[in-house]
């Protein structure tokens, strides 16, 4: 067999460039790669993402830059990479078809811990639930509710629905309902009132607590007390526990009655002389 050394190497001296070409480019990769893992973990970090997202989103960068540096560095010599880009993605295709949810989950959890609508420890109410935030996974994010259940919500679901965040309000709305008795001075008790809630520690002195009578009750008049608390200096509830033994303390030192349900039952004697509740209505 005769062999054309010649012609051999023409093709070797003409395939040179596109080899040096090729790995230029896939040196520029490998390089750009790992400056680009560098950049987004830095990134990251500057956030303060959990650590798994900041690893797993820098590698993905990393092998993400390789691997488009070498399709270009096998373009450059004459690679088919065509037919090699149609059958990958047919293959990634099936398989994000067959785990959508596993993956509409990973990408949310991503999402949320670059966006950092809550971090670990804030109290939030999200998709009817609220509690503590314990975890967050990239399936799932774990919520401890207040009455003490652990639930695990799919990161999608959190993703999608309104997320309430207790913990970066600075200042919460109290609303507490007090009624006084028929004949009652209401606007000595409305001053009243207010005078008790200045008192409370961390309720705000802007806006200022205001109090509207609203209700005619059976026994009584209602009224609703508004009041703003500072959240660092209060807890919810102890401000509205320390609220409520307020106004009681001052309605009694200023004698206005909070009244016990009233109900008048009338009496009949019947034909043995025994006395029975005459039919109401």
């Amino acid at each position: 067999m005769h062999i054309d050394w010649a012609y051999l190497t023409a093709k070797g001296l003409a395939f040179i460039p596109a080899l040096l070409a090729a790995l230029v480019i896939l040196v520029v990769g490998l390089w750009a790669g790992t400056w680009g893992e560098r950049l987004v973990t830095r990134l990251l970090r500057r956030r303060e993402a959990d650590p798994n997202v900041t690893l797993l989103l820098g590698r993905l960068t990393r092998w993400g830059v390789i691997a488009l540096g070498l399709v270009m560095a096998l373009q450059q010599v004459g690679f088919n990479i065509t037919a090699l880009l149609t059958g990958v993605g047919a293959l990634g295709f099936a398989l994000g078809f067959a785990a959508q949810d596993v993956s509409k989950n990973l990408i949310a959890g991503i999402l949320l811990l670059l966006q950092q609508p809550f971090h670990i420890g804030d109290a939030i109410e999200v998709n009817g639930y609220s509690g503590t935030v314990e975890d967050i996974t990239l399936r799932a994010t774990a919520l401890r509710t207040f009455d003490g259940r652990l639930v695990y919500i799919p990161n999608a679901e959190v993703f999608t629905s309104a997320i309430v965040n207790f913990s970066r309000t600075r200042a919460r709305r109290v609303e507490l309902t007090v009624g006084v008795a028929y004949g009652t001075d209401l606007a000595e008790a409305k001053a009243v009132a207010l005078q008790a809630l200045r008192q409370v520690e961390g309720v705000e002195e802007e806006p200022a607590p205001k109090a509207v009578f609203h209700t005619f009750n059976d026994s009584s008049v209602d009224m609703t007390l508004y009041f703003w608390v500072e959240m660092d200096e209060a807890g919810l509830w102890d401000a509205k526990d320390e609220a409520l033994r307020a106004v009681y303390r001052a309605f009694a030192q200023a004698g206005i009655e909070i009244p016990f349900p009233i109900r008048t039952v009338y009496l009949t004697r019947d034909a043995a002389g025994e006395e029975t509740p005459a039919p109401q209505g």
